[in-house]
């Protein structure tokens, strides 16, 4: 690492390691899954740097063995949640006046703990709660976690040199201070990067944090509460509660020391958190800062020069990775008649080759969704389909919930453009491809572009420049990232923000210094060195 600002070390990305047959990092994550699956963890509370224990308890079990138990989480009450309020609002005395350059110290420690000895911990814990591979776990809980906690205290020493100019008679400076009261950060469940990210950046600039895990998560949310206490960070600035996300919710929101939102998670569900805010703004100190990445229909348009064996490995790695339930996963595709064949072809050939079972066997491609509800809405979609008129599966369609929640990774072709699964977000693994006349790429970006209400990711393979120009401009309101000739995920920390507008967030691009900003209150102060003593000015003579 180089030198930066203060000599903070310049972030860079953290490798991603390949946990190729007989590799050390893959028997090191081989034992840690072994260890952590038999075992049974009990997690509690974590309030005011102490665990706490309510006795109302709820199981843990892996989504691809679902009667399996891994352990069991404690469910806070209404107090509880009061506490941590009253806790972290106690913290901020402290945590909001310590310099900026030791709040870095202790994320960029937490860094290190994720890179070195909590490496395989954090991977094994979540190939176990959310049913990841092994790569997809590499590349969620360990590198993209690094990157967010490194390339943070980049951003963090960037926004703090953005400085006003100042004259020889008056030294201007803007304070980039915390916000006054405490923050609420509701995390998803895939990925483990988002879970730590969303309260860890908040609390690096000076905030406190409420943070309300998702339920399908906790069991790898524990590696992170364990990462954070040991980097140091103090009693009372992070606090962790688990339960009904209602009361939590509802408790937080009626503080008037409420103060922010981070939110990864479902669009209906940010839009009530939203109305609930605005129904108490006369209630607050300050107006709340809102945050929210939710969900998408990201899609893939191939152009009629694109290269066939190109578009369907995008779709088969874009739409079936981590069984689709990345927010940036492709779920629809256009693709032009004249390299349809070829594409379905490919396709086809490569989702036969797919293994699915257990993230355990390492030479599984897909695994199992998040819990029965996801599982009974895919199947019920599937279903759909196969009785529709206007649809057709060509591959997969089936599913089994008996030890996991399996889905078959299922194309369907459609002929009818806004087809439900077309414009409906499933959060699965469901591709829903319709097939467009080569001479209608104009008024194919415009369906992409009216079809759906989000406007997260998408991509545009073409190796005719005019074509990619075109599908820029027509698709600009309709994708936050936008990809050209490849797939619509995997989004980098420090090389592509991530986030989407209309109904897929406000766009604050997670993963840049513009995602930090949010969680700041600006002061400017000004400095007049010689004081004026007399309050007339030249034009009065």
């Amino acid at each position: 690492m180089g030198k930066g600002f203060f000599n903070v070390p310049v972030a860079v990305n953290e490798p991603v390691m390949s946990y190729a047959p007989g590799s050390a990092e893959r028997k090191a994550v081989a034992e840690a899954y072994k260890s952590m699956f038999n075992s049974k963890v009990e997690v509690p509370l974590y309030i005011n740097g102490e665990y706490v224990k309510t006795g109302n308890t709820r199981s843990m079990s892996p989504p691809h063995d679902h009667q399996h138990i891994v352990g069991e989480y404690h469910l806070a009450e209404k107090k509880h949640v009061e506490d941590a309020i009253s806790t972290s609002l106690q913290a901020r005395k402290a945590w909001s006046q310590m310099p900026w350059e030791q709040r870095a110290g202790i994320f960029l420690k937490a860094a290190e703990l994720i890179a070195g000895p909590y490496r395989a911990k954090i991977n094994a814990a979540t190939m176990i709660a959310q049913s990841k591979t092994i790569h997809q776990a590499e590349i969620d809980a360990s590198c993209e976690f690094i990157d967010f906690l490194r390339f943070n205290v980049q951003f963090m020493t960037d926004i703090y040199m953005e400085q006003p100019e100042s004259t020889s008679d008056a030294w201007n400076r803007v304070e980039y201070r915390p916000l006054e009261g405490f923050t609420y950060a509701v995390t998803p469940f895939n990925f483990t990067a988002i879970a730590g990210n969303l309260p860890a950046c908040m609390a690096l600039m000076g905030n406190v944090v409420v943070w309300k895990p998702s339920d399908s998560q906790v069991f790898s949310a524990k590696v992170i509460m364990d990462v954070f206490e040991e980097a140091g960070v103090p009693a009372g600035v992070i606090n962790v509660v688990f339960g009904d996300p209602e009361m939590i919710t509802d408790t937080v929101l009626a503080s008037p020391d409420f103060s922010g939102l981070h939110f990864t998670g479902s669009t209906h569900i940010f839009k009530e958190l939203w109305k609930q805010i605005g129904n108490n703004i006369h209630n607050y100190k300050t107006y709340p800062k809102i945050v929210g990445e939710t969900g998408g229909k990201d899609f893939i348009v191939a152009h009629k020069t694109a290269d066939a064996k190109q578009v369907a490995t995008a779709i088969a790695r874009g739409a079936f990775e981590f069984q689709g339930q990345k927010c940036s996963a492709a779920s629809r595709a256009y693709i032009p008649k004249g390299i349809w064949t070829d594409v379905k072809n490919y396709l086809i050939e490569d989702i036969k080759s797919f293994k699915m079972g257990s993230p355990e066997d390492m030479s599984n491609f897909i695994t199992a969704v998040i819990h029965e509800g996801s599982f009974d809405k895919l199947a019920t979609y599937i279903d759909g389909a196969k009785a529709d008129s206007d649809a057709e599966i060509i591959a997969g369609g089936n599913y089994d919930k008996s030890k996991g929640y399996f889905i078959e990774p299922t194309v369907i072709v459609t002929t009818n453009p806004k087809y439900t699964t077309m414009a409906t977000e499933l959060f699965g693994p469901v591709m829903t491809i319709y097939v467009y006349e080569d001479d209608a790429f104009s008024e194919t970006l415009k369906l992409v572009d009216e079809t759906s209400d989000y406007a997260l990711t998408g991509a545009i393979i073409s190796k005719d420049r005019y074509a990619v120009e075109e599908a820029t401009k027509a698709l600009q309101n309709c994708a936050g990232n936008f990809y050209i000739n490849d797939k619509p995920t995997g989004a980098v920390v420090g090389q592509q923000p991530f986030g989407g507008a209309r109904g897929s967030g406000t766009n604050d691009k997670a993963g840049s210094a513009q995602n930090l900003l949010r969680w700041v209150s600006p002061r400017l102060i000004k400095e007049t060195f010689v004081t004026p003593t007399d309050y007339r000015y030249p034009f009065l003579g």
